[in-house]
């Protein structure tokens, strides 16, 4: 066996090595992530029970589900990197996380996950019928009486998105842009998928002064 054959086998070895820690490492982080969002849900229910899936475009995603009155089980997804900036912010990551299955528990009888599509033809009639109309809702009342400009719109980088602004701003950034399949996610998560533009939209008014 020459150098160069020790060399190329010291190099796999390293390589193979590192690959074992790091996915042992994230193993561990997976697993102390979880458990701390467990404990945090529990200081504001008796009933939690955690799984972790992975999601091929979103990597770990950490699903909740709590039960309420009448043994009513309510779901909620939320991702790694917002737990993590979350739990080491030390702003009241149980508050936040129950919040989420607090205003689940709104609708009485139970909320589980919705039924992911499964083609396109499901996740147009999903957008169409649903994620559309609750966002331009929920964009109108929280901006009322401010007219409100939402709708379906296609950015060259980020493909189909849900477009939201102000007409009333004429000069300047007046519009955010969020993909459509961030969206989607949120949704399939029960989580509210206009949030995320109304935190955009919030930007957009203090960048020009409005909530001053």
């Amino acid at each position: 066996m020459d150098n160069e054959t020790k060399n190329e086998e010291t190099i796999e070895e390293t390589n193979g090595n590192q690959t074992a820690a790091s996915e042992e490492g994230m193993e561990e982080l997976l697993k102390a992530v979880h458990h701390n969002g467990q404990v945090a849900l529990n200081k504001h229910f008796k009933d939690v029970v955690g799984q972790v899936l992975s999601l091929e475009a979103y990597g770990p995603v950490f699903i909740y589900h709590v039960k309420g009155e009448s043994d009513h089980v309510y779901s909620c997804g939320f991702f790694l990197r917002e737990l993590i900036t979350r739990f080491q912010s030390g702003s009241d990551p149980a508050g936040w996380m129950a919040s989420f299955f607090i205003d689940l528990m709104k609708n009485k009888g139970g909320k589980t996950l919705p039924q992911p599509a499964t083609n396109e033809d499901e996740a147009k009639v999903m957008i169409d019928n649903v994620l559309v109309p609750q966002c331009i809702d929920s964009i109108r009342e929280e901006f009322a009486p401010e007219p409100i400009h939402a709708g379906l719109s296609w950015n060259d980088e980020h493909g189909p998105v849900f477009e939201a602004g102000f007409p009333s701003i004429t000069e300047g950034n007046n519009v955010c842009a969020v993909p459509l399949h961030l969206m989607l996610i949120h949704l399939q998560l029960n989580r509210d998928p206009s949030e995320l533009l109304i935190q955009a939209m919030y930007t957009i008014r203090s960048e020009h002064g409005m909530d001053e």
